[in-house]
């Protein structure tokens, strides 16, 4: 059941006047919202397309649900960590539907059976603690095979990348940079011009940007000794 600061992937219906209908995924019954024109973004709009268009899939907050049941949004009251978490979520979700897919046999039924009780990202992090859940909606071979699939999915290392500029004017410039960039924890690709993309694995996000972040303060670090300019950039 939909609730009042729930974030949710919206599908943009259609633009009429100071309201944006939208469409909101991920519920086995179809569910519609709206968006007042102020929540779309803080402060004037100046092309509105650069934010809603028909069809076009958003991720939105609930502000407050209306006596009929019909559920109020907000663009622009998303945080940056809320619309990351829900990013990586339908992710999951569609990797979990198309493994089913690939996989068993009536998969549409099953995801309808699991989403009457479960959030498919809910179901995805359940199961992968307890394979037994699986049995519950398909056979038991079928359960063993998603279960290892979905296993494999979770415990693979995931990779954190960031690009960074790196310029310097001394005469032992060449050799300071290759210092500067010569910390073994990373993976380091040139881009040309002074641009290069740095990358990390960890068990998780948060301990792959942990080692990231780490490195690159002594990069920055060393940058500065020789008088080398750093510039980071997100990816």
């Amino acid at each position: 059941m939909i609730k009042e600061e729930d974030i949710v992937v919206c599908k943009v219906k259609s633009i009429e006047g100071a309201t944006v209908f939208l469409e909101i995924e991920g519920f086995e019954k179809s569910i519609n919202g709206s968006m007042m024109m102020s929540e779309v973004a803080a402060g004037r709009i100046r092309n509105l397309r650069e934010y809603v268009f028909p069809n076009k899939k958003i991720i939105c907050k609930v502000l407050r649900i209306a006596s009929d049941g019909h559920p109020e949004l907000s663009l622009r009251r998303v945080t940056g960590k809320e619309r990351e978490e829900t990013e990586k979520r339908t992710k999951k979700e569609k990797t979990f539907e198309a493994l089913l897919k690939s996989n068993v046999k009536d998969y549409l039924e099953i995801i309808k059976k699991i989403k009457e009780k479960y959030a498919l990202w809910e179901f995805v992090d359940e199961s992968y603690q307890n394979h037994s859940l699986l049995e519950k909606y398909m056979n038991k071979e079928d359960a063993k095979k998603v279960f290892k699939l979905v296993s494999e999915k979770e415990n693979k290392e995931k990779e954190v990348k960031k690009n960074i500029i790196l310029k310097t004017n001394s005469e032992s410039g060449l050799e300071d940079i290759k210092e500067i960039l010569s910390n073994s924890k990373l993976k380091i690709s040139y881009l040309g011009s002074s641009k290069f993309t740095i990358s990390t694995t960890g068990k998780d996000f948060k301990e792959a940007n942990l080692k990231l972040n780490s490195a690159l303060e002594e990069m920055e670090k060393m940058a500065k000794d020789k008088k080398a300019t750093l510039e980071i950039k997100e990816k």
